[in-house]
């Protein structure tokens, strides 16, 4: 079942998601809606925080990067079929080099904005069968794994933007968190006037 993805704006976006155990109500039907969903609206990545629910889960699957022309081979190998779910995920070091990389939310339409992010990342992380797996990723692997780590976390893309680019965009953020956005999929905003 596709579900309807939170806007900017809900504050379960800047909750911290709390842990959850093999016992949380049913989770695998929750997984099969959450990758339903991110592919519905062309995601590559989906918190559960997305999807109205503070708990430290988050899914990824980079392949369609895999068909960017501009990513070395290697690249876009690491990339082709990398699809996992993550579970009480933490990251355990950032390293490397920082570069830039022009991001986007499903809870944010119609904004881009270039980020700064570490190059390489040590997670560790129960997967869905609750096995604990500790492993480190570069480059857009890194990146897709960063970004929605940071929504677990009850942060956004958009707080590591400057003082100036927020209030650029402030508008636009408020145009989105009350529905005056046009999406191709469902989306519930916390500030819709009623009977709109």
């Amino acid at each position: 079942m596709t579900l309807p993805i939170v806007a900017y704006g809900d504050p379960v976006l800047r909750k911290v998601g709390k842990e959850i155990d093999e016992q949380y109500p049913q989770l695998n039907e929750l997984l099969t809606n959450m990758w339903e969903t991110m592919y519905n609206a062309n995601g590559v990545g989906l918190a559960a925080p997305q999807i109205g629910l503070p708990i430290r889960l988050f899914l990824v699957d980079t392949t369609p990067f895999a068909d960017d022309e501009d990513l070395s081979e290697e690249e876009r190998k690491k990339l082709n079929g990398f699809k996992k779910a993550f579970i009480n995920a933490k990251i355990e070091k950032e390293v490397g080099e920082e570069w830039t990389f022009n991001e986007g939310c499903l809870s944010i339409p119609d904004i881009r904005e270039d980020i700064k992010r570490m190059d390489t990342i040590t997670v560790s992380y129960l997967d869905e069968n609750f096995k604990e797996h500790t492993e480190t990723y570069d480059g857009l692997l890194a990146r897709v794994i960063q970004h929605e780590y940071d929504h677990i976390e009850g942060i956004l893309f958009t707080d590591k933007l400057s003082p100036l680019k927020k209030r650029l965009l402030k508008g636009r953020l408020n145009n989105i968190s009350k529905g005056k956005i046009e999406v191709d999929y469902r989306m519930r905003f916390p500030n819709l006037k009623k009977g709109r």
